[in-house]
């Protein structure tokens, strides 16, 4: 990068940002509504006209170089300088990006704390907590909402169309159980020993379908019954209040608020995962979300995305996943 044009295209940015965020030339494609030969092309120029290669390509994965990882917060900084740029004429003041985390306790709350630690005073990331991305997704978009995380593939494909999304983490799946339940010295949970169980799973919640949908896949064939719907409850002291009444069990995820009087308890043969995303509305530009994708690509970086031996996955995502494997493997 000795001699780089100072007249780099913010195009070429744009394109090498997504990949690097993707880490796929097909998703970043699909993000940017480019073609992926178009996006080949730019990141091949870009890598001409700084002289460096940027990502290592192989048929089973995309990965940044030293120079890709040395120019990312660069490139960043100028993509984001251009944002303000055009806000700075557009009439209006840079506004808070909203983003709906779901809970104190989330992945969503995880990214969101990193993404504030790189941000200036200047930029605002203002916390939502909806019980659910169904909820949630409606709100993106109507534009009462900028930025969301859950399970995107468990959204009305209607929806989701109108919304952009990248897989960020497999949170390992959970079962919440009393202090006194016969299960509860256990350290993690085979799913058989749940047969004849009755867990919650949010059925009846309209904002949370997603989820109801996930444990309706899981529980199909192993014998566990599904609580009998009931509405949406609001607060972490009305849903104790609920739980602890009706002495549910209830299915949650590894990364959840505790509830006194019970112990959480990871299940496992097989080890069943919920896919997390960023989700965000089309269109979106803003500092703020660049930085919550610099968060989130900076804490998947550790095992996140990691499948473990043994897991499931719900359906579209395992039918994904397989898809991703075999196009991997096939040669050429």
């Amino acid at each position: 990068m000795d001699h780089v044009n100072r007249d780099l295209e913010p195009r070429l940015l744009r394109a090498f940002t997504a990949v690097a965020d993707e880490l796929h030339f097909t998703r970043a494609a699909a993000r940017l509504y480019v073609a992926q030969q178009a996006l080949s092309r730019d990141i091949r120029r870009l890598e001409r006209e700084l002289g460096a290669e940027l990502f290592v390509r192989t048929t089973r994965q995309v990965a940044l170089t030293a120079a890709g990882e040395r120019l990312l917060p660069y490139a960043r900084r100028v993509l984001a300088a251009q944002d303000d740029l055009a806000a700075a004429f557009s009439g209006t003041e840079r506004r808070p990006l909203l983003v709906d985390v779901g809970a104190p306790v989330s992945t969503g709350s995880q990214v969101l704390a990193e993404a504030r630690r790189r941000l200036g005073p200047e930029t605002e990331l203002v916390a939502r907590f909806h019980s659910g991305l169904a909820g949630a997704a409606a709100e993106l978009v109507a534009g009462r909402l900028d930025v969301s995380f859950g399970r995107a593939h468990g959204l009305d494909p209607a929806v989701l169309a109108r919304l952009e999304h990248r897989l960020i983490r497999y949170e390992r799946i959970a079962v919440v159980l009393r202090e006194d339940h016969a299960l509860a010295r256990c350290a993690r949970i085979p799913l058989s020993a749940l047969a004849g169980e009755t867990l919650y799973a949010a059925a009846g919640n309209d904002t949370t379908t997603e989820w109801t949908d996930l444990a309706a896949q899981l529980f199909a064939g192993r014998g566990i019954a599904m609580a009998e719907p009931f509405p949406e409850i609001e607060g972490d002291a009305e849903f104790i209040r609920v739980v602890t009444k009706r002495r549910w069990s209830v299915l949650a995820s590894e990364v959840f608020t505790h509830l006194p009087g019970t112990v959480l308890r990871p299940l496992a043969e097989p080890v069943p995962l919920s896919p997390v995303s960023i989700l965000w509305r089309k269109g979106l530009t803003h500092p703020g979300l660049a930085a919550l994708h610099t968060a989130a690509r900076t804490l998947a970086a550790t095992d996140w995305l990691t499948r473990p031996p043994g897991y499931w996955l719900p359906r579209p995502e395992a039918d994904m996943v397989l898809r991703d494997l075999r196009t991997a493997e096939r040669p050429g």
